[in-house]
Formats: structure tokens, C-alpha cells, sequence
């Protein structure tokens, strides 16, 4: 069995959405709505052996047809961490919603690795509901088609180990197919929610988010992240705003573009 290995993580800030509700967000509301806005992100985890990008975000296309506005392409923001997306050789992509599997032009190099449940979910019979399908991108999912047909798909079907210190772990609830990513750092075992949970409050609350496919999967993912998870300060959810508050950015010169999170929070 090879050696556990450390890595960095980072979360690069690349979409913001201020005008959402917590009645658009959270199936149990009170009378009293309140502004819940959601902040979009992709992830890295790097070492001096590998680098792994998580999720592909979106572009200006997706951006103007949903009426989320682009800070920067996630392509972009990898280049404020010297990562140049034609180079990266693997790329996890967490389920195959607009705003997770977009943008994949950027990555001619890379492997993507996808849960079978997702790409089933995806092409199957679920998506001849409008209602269900409303979150995919009938481009981004035929682009990953087009890949398994290219040999740049490595299917998973549960948990998988992808590096010594790097694994990923079938969740689902949100979509069918959706996954974590749980990496070994310097303060131990963080865990990349990515959408098994949007929120701090949907764990805290076990609150479950409005989009949902299966909600007994999601109730029980919750209390996968914290089995995977060192604490939970070592969950970061998919789609908080909080996370760029609680963490530092690497450099002064990356303050509100990108945050470190293979270190403690800034809160208590």
C-alpha cells in the first residue's frame, strides 16, 4: 500500500448569485425569507506529485441563460494558482449539474472522473422530466459523452481511492450520481462537500437543499461528511459564502478570489 500523501487545498471563487432566497435554497423555511445569495466555486488539491482539479464551473453562455453572473472563468481563476488548465491530467468532476461540468474544453488533457450512477441519471429516463433535468446542460452532458467515446473517462462506481491521500465517496441525494472528495492534509482529513451539502446550515440544520433527487440519500450524506471528515471544520460546503469568509486567501494579492483550505478556519 503506498505512503498517505499531503496536499494544499484551494477553492477559487468564480461565480456569485446575490440575489437568492433562503425559500429558493432550504425545503424547511419559517414564515420570515431572508436573503440566502450562493457563491460558486472549483476546487484544487495539489502536491508536489500531482494536481487534481474539482469541478469545471461554467461560462458566459451558461451565465447569461441562467442569470448567474461571472466573476472570472474557472479556467481563469486556476491561473492565479499557476495552474494551466491545457496541462492538468485529472479532473474530478462531483456530478454533472450546469454549474460543476461546464467549461470542459479548457482541460484537453485531462482524464475525468465520473460516477457511473451520474452519467446513467444523465442520459436516462429521469431527464425526460423538465423538472429534473432543469439543472443539467444538454451541451455540457453530451461533451462528457463525447469523452467516454474519446477514452478521457474513468469511471467509479463508489468509493474510490485516486491517490494515496486522495479518495472519493459516492454520496447522492442531490443528483444521482454525486460525489465528495475527502483529501489528507496538514490538519488532517478535509472532506470537499461540493453539492452534498450547499450550506453549513444544511448539515447544522439537516436541512436538506430544495434541488433534490433522493432525499434519504441526502439526509444520510450529511452524516457521511462528518464520518469522513476530521471535524466539522474540515467540511467545506459546495456553495457557501461563508467558506471565503472563514478561510485566508494564499496572498494578500488573492483576497476575495481564492481561499487556502488545508488550514483551520478563521472561525472558532
Amino acid at each position: 500500500m503506498a505512503e498517505r500523501e499531503e496536499y494544499e487545498v484551494f477553492a477559487v471563487k468564480y461565480a456569485h448569485n446575490a440575489t437568492r432566497m433562503a425559500s429558493q435554497n432550504l425545503i424547511f423555511n419559517d414564515l420570515h425569507d431572508s436573503p440566502m445569495p450562493l457563491d460558486y466555486f472549483v476546487w484544487v488539491v495539489r502536491n508536489a506529485k500531482r494536481t487534481f482539479v474539482v469541478d469545471t464551473g461554467f461560462g458566459p453562455r451558461e451565465s447569461a441563460e441562467r442569470g448567474t453572473p461571472l466573476i472570472r472563468s474557472p479556467a481563469e481563476g486556476l491561473k492565479l494558482l499557476g495552474i494551466d488548465a491545457a496541462e492538468v491530467e485529472d479532473v474530478i468532476i462531483t456530478h454533472l449539474h450546469y454549474d460543476h461540468a461546464g467549461g470542459q474544453e479548457h482541460f484537453p488533457k485531462a482524464t475525468f472522473h465520473l460516477q457511473d450512477g451520474e452519467m446513467s441519471y444523465a442520459t436516462g429516463r429521469c431527464m425526460c422530466f423538465e423538472a429534473i433535468r432543469r439543472p443539467f446542460d444538454v451541451e455540457h452532458v453530451t461533451d462528457m459523452v463525447r469523452k467516454v467515446y474519446g477514452g478521457r473517462v474513468a469511471f467509479h462506481d463508489g468509493d474510490a481511492e485516486l491517490a494515496p491521500g486522495l479518495s472519493i465517496h459516492r454520496i447522492g441525494g442531490h443528483s444521482a450520481g454525486l460525489m465528495c472528495v475527502r483529501v489528507w492534509t496538514r490538519r488532517g482529513w478535509v472532506v470537499l462537500a461540493s453539492d452534498c451539502a450547499h450550506f453549513y446550515r444544511n448539515i447544522s440544520e439537516r436541512n436538506p437543499f430544495i434541488i433534490c433527487f433522493n432525499l434519504g440519500e441526502m439526509m444520510n450524506g450529511f452524516n457521511t461528511l462528518e464520518m469522513l471528515a476530521d471535524s466539522g471544520d474540515h467540511i467545506v460546503p459546495g456553495h457557501d459564502p461563508l467558506v471565503m469568509r472563514y478561510y485566508p486567501a494564499p496572498s494578500p494579492e488573492l483576497e476575495g478570489a481564492v481561499v487556502r483550505l488545508d488550514v483551520a478556519p478563521k472561525k472558532g
